[in-house]
């Protein structure tokens, strides 16, 4: 678990800033679900044979001798609030919600024990248009981040029925090869099969390319669904690749399974992770409801991001003074440009002009204003330019009086 430190945390709120364009223009709206929820609504929900729930989660005793979890996904804490708060009596919900999730799992590059998620859920929708229309949120938002290398890998898990009867075949194939698996592979063979599929050992991944595919267990219906999913992508022209091995790692996931990937991470490529849950609400309680979302990584993003997205806006003003009554002129029109919606910065060192100016030139502000004693007896201010392009004018420096803030507020807005 790791700090966001203030030249980190400009960059998220850059990206944040970015979801949060595209979510309304969807006419999404935001949910915000406790960090701490009763163990009970991830075993139902995720899956006590999941690697999340197995082997990742936080669980602790409350003083009521409760046991509670700190969420490692966003997905059922939408779910069960969905649930508990009758939402599905106003129609389908286009939500999204973003926040910390905790995983007990080993650190690397975009992966941490406390990480941070973007998501998005569809419920109450069963077609598969709304399957089409929230991947394109996701792909449209990560292309405006600036990300270019992405891959969008698709698969269809079919129906509780059409993965009963692959599960089947798939453990009966798997256990005549028992001894040819790694060790991790022959634990999952009779507790979740199919995460197997998904496995990152060499040996395995070779051994796999002769298993039974889930793809020829698809009932007509769904290989119906996901023929249309594929039609809707192209007409909106979003490039895929089917990826047959492709089941995600959590047990509510049916029909549509869905990742957005790059190989700018190594081994953890994924970027967006999503699919289909028809049957997540009714296990919590609720009615049978079809339902479909994503969630980003935001520490994998910001890394793919990179240096362009992490800048934030630079300052327009750094404001410069020395004196009593400079001081108090200093923070009145400091306090007026924000409120014209500009960017300023105000100098509290009390140093020399020159030191000022330094740290003015550090700030990469684009104008310094300077009040010393000459401008606050005049009540004016002079206004200096730090930072030069081939459209600039010649003149560098401007007087204005106190009195005379529009001008200057136009000049600097131009």
């Amino acid at each position: 678990m790791v700090d966001l430190l203030p030249a980190q945390s400009q960059g998220w709120q850059k990206v944040e800033s970015i979801a949060l364009d595209h979510f309304s223009r969807a006419g999404l709206k935001e949910i915000r679900t406790p960090i701490i929820e009763q163990t009970e609504l991830f075993l139902r929900g995720i899956g006590e044979n999941t690697d999340v729930v197995g082997k990742e989660m936080y669980n602790f005793d409350d003083r009521g001798g409760r046991s509670c979890t700190l969420r490692p996904e966003g997905t059922a804490s939408v779910a069960r609030s969905i649930v508990q708060h009758g939402l599905l009596n106003n129609g389908p919900q286009r939500l999204w919600y973003r926040g910390p999730m905790f995983r007990y799992e080993r650190p690397q590059a975009g992966r941490q024990r406390q990480f941070h998620q973007i998501g998005v859920e569809f419920v109450g929708l069963p077609s598969a248009m709304s399957d089409a229309e929230v991947i394109s949120i996701a792909w449209d938002f990560l292309k405006d981040v600036g990300l270019v290398d992405l891959t969008l890998e698709i698969n269809s898990l079919g129906s509780n029925e059409d993965r009963n009867l692959f599960k089947e075949e798939l453990k009966d194939w798997l256990n005549h090869r028992f001894d040819l698996l790694d060790e991790d592979s022959q634990k999952r063979i009779n507790v979740n099969p199919l995460r197997i599929l998904d496995s990152k050992n060499n040996s395995t991944k070779e051994l796999l390319r002769e298993a039974p595919s889930l793809n020829d267990f698809l009932s007509n219906e769904s290989k119906t669904r996901f023929d249309y999913l594929q039609e809707l992508l192209e007409n909106i022209k979003i490039p895929y690749q089917i990826n047959n091995n492709l089941v995600r790692g959590l047990d509510y996931y049916s029909h549509t399974a869905f990742e957005i990937t790059s190989d700018h991470l190594g081994s953890q490529a994924t970027v967006c992770g999503g699919g289909r849950y028809d049957s997540l609400i009714s296990e919590l309680g609720g009615p049978q409801t079809p339902s479909v979302g994503w969630a980003i990584g935001m520490e994998r993003l910001t890394i793919l991001a990179g240096e362009k997205i992490l800048h934030s806006k630079s300052l327009d003003v750094y404001v410069i003074h020395r004196g009593n009554k400079a001081e108090q002129l200093a923070l009145k029109i400091t306090c007026q440009l924000r409120s014209a919606n500009l960017t300023v910065e105000l100098d509290y060192s009390g140093s020399s002009f020159s030191k000022q100016f330094k740290r003015a030139d550090k700030s990469r502000a684009k104008w310094a204003i300077v009040i010393g004693d000459d401008e606050a007896s005049k009540d004016q201010l002079l206004m200096k330019k730090l930072r030069d392009n081939e459209k600039d004018e010649e003149r560098k420096e401007y007087i204005f009086s106190m009195e005379d803030l529009d001008q200057l507020i136009k000049k600097l807005i131009n």
